[in-house]
């Protein structure tokens, strides 16, 4: 088992990761204004939930079998913009009943929200890099499972994952009742989700391969 100095370290190194705003941050906050809470909490589970296949893959060898072949790394990528360019389209066509932030408006399934959570996190070889630069620095063989110690990591960086995410959604529930009580700005979470969508796209397309 992972002694707690280690687990310390690991755990302020994913604080520091945690709190810089990047992609994950960006969604799970977009969705939290356009969509509610509910809605960004569900994203953020779906994230986190990929979190955890990402470690498993790490953690018996998949992922650097991605990595060293270049075109499935890239295979992975365009898919995953295309996912989220079809995200983006859907988003901006959707009709304002749906995602205006209204508390009598029908809500976008949660179901759905965490597998678009979840698929978004899957089809980021980005990810794969993050795992396999920051996990293998703080497992050590001689304490046992690889598997185990990779999953109690991931763990460790979901909860902290949560406590930054969690504060972030609640905080922008202010902003999402004030969408509410103007009905000019009523489709514009929705806008703002798609352009999440095509940006996050953009940023996985354009990036280098590896």
């Amino acid at each position: 088992m992972l002694d707690l100095s280690t687990l310390a370290l690991f755990a302020l190194a994913c604080l520091v990761l945690t709190m810089t705003p990047g992609p994950d941050m960006l969604l799970i906050a977009s969705r939290s204004i356009s969509q509610g809470r509910k809605a960004g909490f569900a994203t953020l589970a779906g994230i986190q939930a990929g979190t955890y296949a990402h470690a498993l893959a790490a953690a018996l060898g998949l992922s650097q079998l991605l990595v060293a072949m270049p075109m499935a790394y890239d295979v992975v990528r365009w898919a995953g913009a295309a996912y989220l360019l079809v995200l983006a389209w859907a988003s901006f066509r959707a009709g304002g009943a749906r995602f205006a932030p209204s508390e009598g408006l029908t809500a976008v399934p949660l179901g759905l929200v965490f597998r678009q959570g979840l698929l978004t996190n899957l089809l980021n070889p980005k990810m794969v890099l993050f795992v396999l630069a920051l996990f293998p620095q703080f497992i050590r063989p001689e304490f046992g499972s690889i598997v185990i110690q990779t999953l109690i990591l991931a763990t460790i960086l979901n909860l902290i994952g949560l406590a930054v995410n969690g504060a972030v959604i609640l905080m922008v529930g202010s902003l999402r009742r004030r969408f509410a009580t103007s009905g000019r700005f009523a489709r514009l979470p929705q806008y703002l989700l798609g352009c999440v969508f095509a940006a996050l796209a953009l940023r996985l397309a354009w990036s280098e391969s590896r």
